[in-house]
């Protein structure tokens, strides 16, 4: 019945029969409802680059998008939209009409794909995650990105973008960002470019997953940097003996004592590199850290950090959070580690 139906619209196109009942009828036929899919549920159609209309019609019949392939050619013949129709990954509504597809063709409305890079990830680890995206075609960048230059965020993407061309996203989004907020910046920071914004806030980033702490860790690091005081970061040490990787147990005495490029216990101001990718809300912390006179943090037990002007405050500080860590020790809970110093 589908090809017979198809065959007679050709057929009143053919014989010049567009105008009057033949225009109306070409209409009905155009917008008409096609055919439904089981549940309702969206057809996935893959467009290949450079596909004719041909092997288009076969990927709509192929999943039941279509019921036969006369109809949807004479539209698209029709419309003029042979040289429109464009490449990717398209969900097609159960129902939906031959002037739906042929206008979600032109318009190019593909299906778009997570991938996501967690913000405190090192540039190795993200490299992992984008070439671990099954949607992605292509090889990662010959040379990878320098630490810091990528900036972690969900990237809608289409099925067969390149890997490189997603990385490059990535460079650019960071890019973009440090241009909008390094004129805003506040004045009188201990620090002279934008790279050394970056490494400051792969810092804070690393120093807190509570992202309200943020703009308050930022403004300790700020405030020690101004007094010359070392940075002191436990993350530091640790990107320092294996990049940034997991190190699955605590840092060990002598890791704190060991000269490393990035281990700011040893070390005077900031290291020579980022220590991992920082996200926006750090990035905007370091460039416009609040007033603060803080000078230290410490883990308050429950995941959060409590902040001190004097080292005097901060024992005091430390001692409460080792009774937290005894009480909760004894009673089989959990405490969070500490972060920061």
């Amino acid at each position: 019945m589908g090809k017979l139906f198809g065959f007679l619209v050709v057929l009143l196109v053919l014989l010049g029969l567009v105008g009057g009942g033949g225009w109306l009828f070409a209409q009905y036929v155009y917008t008409r409802e096609g055919p439904e899919a089981p549940n309702r549920a969206p057809r996935t159609v893959i467009v290949e680059p450079g596909a004719s209309v041909p092997a288009i019609t076969d990927k709509l019949l192929a999943a039941g998008a279509i019921e036969d392939g006369l109809p949807f050619q004479l539209a698209v013949r029709l419309t003029n939209s042979r040289p429109r129709l464009k490449a990717g990954e398209y969900a097609i509504e159960s129902g939906a009409s031959l002037k739906d597809i042929v206008q979600q063709l032109v318009e190019g409305r593909v299906v778009l794909h997570a991938v996501t890079a967690p913000e405190g990830l090192t540039t190795a680890m993200i490299l992992r995650t984008v070439g671990e995206a099954s949607v992605l075609s292509g090889n990662l960048p010959a040379v990878p990105p320098a630490e810091g230059l990528l900036l972690p965020d969900t990237y809608m993407v289409q099925r067969g973008e390149t890997r490189e061309a997603v990385v490059d996203r990535m460079i650019r989004a960071q890019q973009t960002l440090i241009a909008e907020l390094w004129p805003q910046r506040q004045e009188g920071l201990p620090f002279k470019t934008p790279g050394e914004a970056i490494t400051l806030a792969s810092i804070v980033e690393k120093e807190t997953g509570n992202a309200s702490e943020r703009p308050e860790v930022a403004a300790v690091f700020v405030n020690r940097l101004r007094r010359g005081m070392r940075l002191e970061s436990d993350p530091t040490i640790i990107y320092g003996i294996n990049k940034g990787e997991k190190l699955g147990r605590p840092i060990y005495q002598s890791e704190i004592d060991r000269r490393t490029e990035w281990n700011t216990y040893q070390i005077d101001g900031l290291p020579p590199t980022p220590i991992c990718n920082p996200g926006a809300d750090s990035i905007r912390a370091v460039l416009n850290p609040p007033v603060s006179k803080a000078l230290f943090f410490v883990g308050d037990g429950t995941g959060g950090h409590v902040f001190a002007e004097t080292y005097g405050e901060h024992l005091r500080n430390v001692a409460t959070y080792r009774k937290v860590r005894a009480e909760n020790e004894a009673a089989g809970v959990n405490t969070p580690a500490v972060r920061g110093q």
